[in-house]
């Protein structure tokens, strides 16, 4: 079946649910994914706690995420993704602006788990859904921009964390930056509105390059893949900016290498948004996570500012089209009217991926002093993932030539 081109018909007020929910992943899954990366010296100052354990609250915080986007992603369906949003913004913003005050493991493990299981959980995967929704034409461009978003956040976030912690302290800027999503969210998540009928419609009409595989199948093959490829992705992401500053490199100027490699995954991520609606989406997500995988290792080689750099916005580029990549696929490949709970689970998934990733490899790390392992792991996880998405690539050509030959 073969898109229908509606693009003129579609409602001009998709661009707004598409910048809204930029705006709201960036800020909001910005912080929850790697924006602890950080904080993660300064609390080993402030405790005296491992890095493992440390990084142990961005993973708690991810599983929390994990299960909310399991357990929110129904819901939004039956009650609405505006009032979702809007109880996700504020459970988020409240949780860490309460962990700016906490002083015992627990109490971070605790708030950072309400944060994702509550906040992220209830933004990422239904905001992904919904912009999905509003897009018939171009789904693969309009979800790279709301990717795009949140790339750009990822890179926000860390970088103004490592400015304000080193004007006025970890604790000042974790409630700045908890205050920012307070304020300047929540208008923002009163704009959204769920797609029109009309356009859940035409999306049936819509799907590119049907699997001829069941829902069940294709969500929880992506699931399996994603947790590996967000295993390998999370390690540069968490644990980028502590390897460089094992390096001699200051935490601003490591923050500021993070910062760029994650602007130029902003193009990245709308780059291979649209290469997903040329060449179909999962080719693209080979090629995203191809580039990720070969590269990720390669940072453990570096040593100076300069060449960190250079190869963390070459190797930002690429990676950053897995993400976007694969929730084209999701939703290409699952049926509309429930996308919402497809998308979830495999988000879901991707999180427990980026717990893992990032858990690991604080775990290495105090293990061999060394984040050899670390990267080497996120580099075998990375072709596990691979193998798997090839392998459902090769079974959607099958059941495509077999629909084919029935006709």
């Amino acid at each position: 079946m073969t898109a229908v081109s509606t693009s003129a018909k579609e409602p001009a007020y998709r661009w707004v649910i598409l910048l809204v929910s930029a705006a709201i992943l960036g800020a909001v899954m910005g912080q929850m994914i790697n924006g602890i990366s950080v904080y993660l010296v300064p609390l080993e100052k402030t405790f005296g706690w491992s890095r493992a354990d440390i990084s142990f609250i961005n993973t708690i915080g991810l599983i929390g995420t994990a299960i909310g986007s399991l357990a929110i992603g129904p819901i939004a369906g039956r009650i609405g993704i505006k009032r979702v949003a809007l109880f996700g913004v504020a459970m988020a913003g409240a949780t860490m602006l309460a962990a700016s005050r906490a002083d015992a493991l627990w109490q971070f493990y605790l708030l950072f788990f309400f944060a994702g299981a509550f906040g992220g959980g209830a933004l990422s995967a239904p905001l992904m859904a919904l912009v999905g929704n509003w897009f018939v034409a171009g789904a693969g461009f309009a979800i790279g921009v709301a990717t795009a978003g949140q790339a750009l956040g990822q890179g926000m976030m860390p970088f103004t964390g490592a400015l304000l912690i080193e004007s006025f302290g970890w604790r000042t800027a974790l409630a700045a930056q908890s205050l920012l999503i307070l304020v300047v969210l929540l208008p923002l998540t009163l704009l959204l509105r769920d797609a029109p009928r009309a356009a859940m419609h035409h999306s049936i009409a819509a799907e590119e390059n049907p699997s001829g595989l069941s829902n069940r199948v294709v969500t929880t093959w992506l699931a399996v893949a994603v947790l590996l490829c967000c295993t390998c992705m999370s390690v540069p992401l968490i644990h980028l900016v502590p390897l460089m500053q094992s390096c001699g490199i200051p935490a601003p100027q490591a923050g500021g290498v993070l910062f760029v490699m994650l602007i130029v995954a902003i193009a990245g991520r709308v780059a291979f948004g649209r290469l997903a609606d040329l060449i179909g989406a999962i080719p693209a997500y080979l090629i995203a996570s191809g580039w990720q995988t070969v590269m990720v290792f390669g940072f453990t080689y570096l040593g100076k500012l300069d060449t960190f750099f250079i190869y963390a916005a070459i190797y930002g580029f690429g990676y950053a089209g897995v993400m976007t990549a694969l929730l084209v696929t999701a939703r290409n490949l699952t049926d509309p009217q429930h996308r919402t709970t497809s998308m979830g689970i495999v988000v879901a998934a991707g999180l427990a991926g980026h717990g893992l990733g990032g858990w690991q490899g604080g775990f290495f790390f105090d293990v061999t002093g060394l984040y050899t392992w670390s990267y080497a792991n996120a580099a075998l996880a990375g072709i596990a993932n691979l193998i798997l998405i090839s392998g459902l690539w090769i079974a959607v050509r099958m059941k495509q030539k077999t629909a084919l030959a029935t006709t």
